[in-house]
């Protein structure tokens, strides 16, 4: 899955775009969960303040 979005990326709009990481807390358990996608980098403080 890496591969396939580093070579989606290096066709030229890679530089628009940026990988962002969440990490979420479980209300049931307390454990942590990752939440990571690829997002455009003028909707990057949008994708973080969402649950």
């Amino acid at each position: 899955m890496a591969k396939k979005t580093v070579a989606s990326l290096q066709s030229g709009g890679g530089k628009q775009h940026t990988k962002v990481i969440k990490m979420i807390k479980s209300a049931k358990s307390g454990a942590y969960t990752f939440r990571e996608e690829i997002v455009h980098n003028d909707d990057v403080k949008e994708w973080l303040g969402r649950d």
